[in-house]
């Protein structure tokens, strides 16, 4: 045949041909910026505090809000973007962000930011579940090798991308603005997105398409309302010591989780589109991945939270030094995260219980250089790198081992579920070891801190032993 024959016309809609690079550096910045804020945050934590005179679980439910609502979204966010076009639910989702992070960095009040934080988290959710859709909707071959390293590349480098940033911008302080840039900085990102994004991506078609889902919106509300009181007591109940309503709140977490396990397999049953198929939770091996994941995650988050409280609030680290201290963990987890897959498959089955002892070690070894309350010395950032490959050891390979076992027609279902997951497990470790710490605390200094850290490191140590006795879960068979 011809080369006229084998080689399709470019569409003018795709728009793709001509502009890839811009197309996928705009879907990529978007995404590098909303993971850059999950963890910016960590840093300018103590100046918050101080500057709005905030209490540790008004500090917590800053840190938690945003992936609160992030979490909770996620799936819907995926679905509105089959539904309603990946271009349009991309744009409004970075307009919402935008709009957000302005209002964040406006916040006259704690409860302010707190609010404009959990819409911050909404637009996320809108946006992100986009960015793999168009990647592999426009891009094919070699090319979409490429993106999709470079998808990879942004999640592993935007984590000490975060620490650092969050770090300069505050202790810059421009114009006396304290923590304020930290979502300021934003705003000016996401208007160049939206210009360009509006220019470059490619029009939705006409219609919605035959293959959409329903997007459950009763399933949609029990969770967030099980999520909602599973969180609020963790993160309210030390500071309030632990008054009748957490527990009850507490307890009904579980039932509304116990009713959303239900309907969504009623759902299932009569032929609908839960938000959680119940059939990709039977997969072999996806209970223990999910576990898996919860506990890596939220020993990730428990720890960046705890150590940069000490540092900055304990030791009196500015927030660039506390952000350059975690730079080798993050670093690290991020390129354990590439390269995972050179060992030797006979070897990877002990990777993820061998991540969570090289963690719960790591962990350990820093609560020791730091019990002193010194600054720790060198030594610390070699115990900081051994964590973040430890965390990456026991997260990767069970995100990647878990979705290589799902059927295609269960792929977005599965992702959708680890993505929800993941976020999850950083708040569930942002209120319960960030509580954990703060209800340590007796009073201002190095030395109430120290304490504080170690209980926490100790309560982290344990988590991660127990992640990796769960790798003798038996796993379970469809």
């Amino acid at each position: 045949m011809t080369s006229t024959t084998t080689r399709p016309a470019p569409s003018k809609d795709r728009g793709t041909d001509n502009r890839p690079g811009v197309l996928l550096g705009v879907v990529l910045a978007a995404q590098f910026m909303a993971l850059l804020d999950v963890f910016i945050v960590n840093v300018a934590a103590p100046t918050i505090r101080a500057e709005l005179a905030a209490s540790g679980a008004e500090l917590q439910l800053v840190i938690a809000g945003y992936t609160i609502a992030y979490a909770v979204l996620l799936i819907t966010g995926a679905r509105l973007g089959d539904r309603l076009g990946h271009r349009r639910m991309y744009l409004a989702g970075l307009a919402l962000f935008t709009a957000a992070s302005l209002a964040c960095g406006l916040a006259a009040g704690t409860g302010q930011l707190i609010a404009f934080r959990l819409v911050q988290g909404a637009g996320s959710a809108l946006m992100i579940p986009q960015v793999l859709s168009l990647i592999q909707r426009n891009f094919t071959g070699e090319r979409r090798v490429r993106a999709l390293s470079a998808y990879a590349a942004v999640l592993a480098t935007g984590a000490a991308a975060g620490q650092v940033v969050g770090g300069v911008l505050v202790s810059a302080d421009l114009l006396g603005t304290g923590w304020r840039p930290v979502f300021l900085v934003n705003v000016p990102i996401g208007l160049v997105l939206l210009v360009l994004g509006a220019r470059v991506l490619p029009r939705d078609a006409h219609g919605t398409p035959t293959r959409a889902r329903a997007l459950d919106l009763p399933g949609l509300l029990l969770l967030a309302a099980a999520v909602s009181l599973l969180t609020v007591p963790l993160v309210l109940g030390q500071e309030q010591d632990w008054p009748l309503w957490s527990w009850l709140s507490l307890g009904g977490s579980l039932v509304f989780l116990a009713v959303f396990g239900g309907y969504e397999s009623g759902l299932a049953r009569r032929g609908g589109a839960p938000l959680i198929a119940p059939r990709v939770l039977r997969i072999p091996g996806m209970g223990r991945a999910v576990l898996w994941i919860t506990v890596a995650m939220g020993v990730n988050a428990g720890f960046l939270f705890t150590l940069t409280l000490h540092l900055q609030g304990g030791l009196g680290h500015s927030a660039l030094r506390a952000g350059l201290t975690f730079g080798p963990a993050a670093v690290v987890f991020g390129a354990v995260g590439l390269t995972w897959r050179r060992c030797p498959p006979r070897l990877r089955r002990a990777l993820v219980p061998g991540g969570f002892l090289l963690a719960a070690v790591s962990a350990l070894a820093v609560g020791g250089l730091l019990h002193d309350g010194t600054a720790g010395g060198w030594g610390l950032y070699p115990a900081l790198g051994a964590l973040g490959a430890g965390i990456s050891l026991a997260f990767s390979p069970a995100l990647t081992g878990a979705l290589a076992t799902v059927r295609a027609e269960d792929a977005a279902d599965a992702s959708g579920l680890l993505a929800t997951v993941t976020q999850l497990g950083q708040l569930i470790g942002v209120a319960t070891f960030g509580t954990l710490f703060l209800g340590r605390l007796d009073g201002p200094g190095a030395r109430s801190s120290v304490d504080a850290l170690w209980v926490t490191v100790l309560a982290l140590a344990a988590a991660s032993v127990l992640g990796a006795a769960s790798a003798g879960l038996p796993r379970r068979a469809r």
